[in-house]
């Protein structure tokens, strides 16, 4: 072991506390919000609606599991469990991958394209109304200047 003493940690300052604080709650309160919008108006939870929103999004909405993991980022046996509740619902089918049998497929149904397209305008209505209706245009580009830069240090080699 060396003898090398610990570097003191870089503390927050007190507004880098502050917009710290104010960034937990934000994240918190919105997926909570929306999370229950979705529950109550269609009976989806947050992370569902996003793996059927993510399927939507694929070239013949299909996606391989382990892919689809990381977009909900949950571990795969997290999102197994899911899928299943989904498949259960008719609204996801699970098939071997045609070009590597060694992965599974997530393949949104028709059903569940048709449950996405009927829970979509509320929620984004939602999300309009709690983002993006309280900021100014100016506001909007620099919040979506900041959010890019924070990204490449969460996604890694994703």
């Amino acid at each position: 072991m060396g003898t090398e003493a610990a570097a003191e940690p870089r503390w927050l300052r007190s507004d880098e506390l502050e917009t710290w604080r104010t960034l937990h709650l934000v994240m918190s309160l919105l997926t909570g919000a929306l999370g229950e919008q979705l529950q109550r108006d269609s009976g989806l939870s947050f992370l569902e609606y996003y793996v059927l929103a993510g399927l939507s999004d694929q070239p013949d909405h299909t996606m391989r599991m382990s892919r689809l993991a990381v977009l909900a980022n949950s571990e795969l046996s997290r999102l197994s469990h899911l899928v299943r509740r989904l498949e259960n619902r008719g609204l996801v089918r699970r098939a071997p991958d045609p070009d590597d049998g060694r992965f599974t497929n997530a393949i949104l149904t028709d059903d569940g394209y048709a449950e996405l397209v009927k829970a979509a305008p509320g929620h984004v209505e939602l999300v309009r109304k709690l983002v993006f209706d309280p900021l100014a245009e100016t506001d909007r580009r620099a919040l979506q200047k900041v959010l890019k830069k924070l990204l490449p240090g969460l996604v890694g080699d994703c």
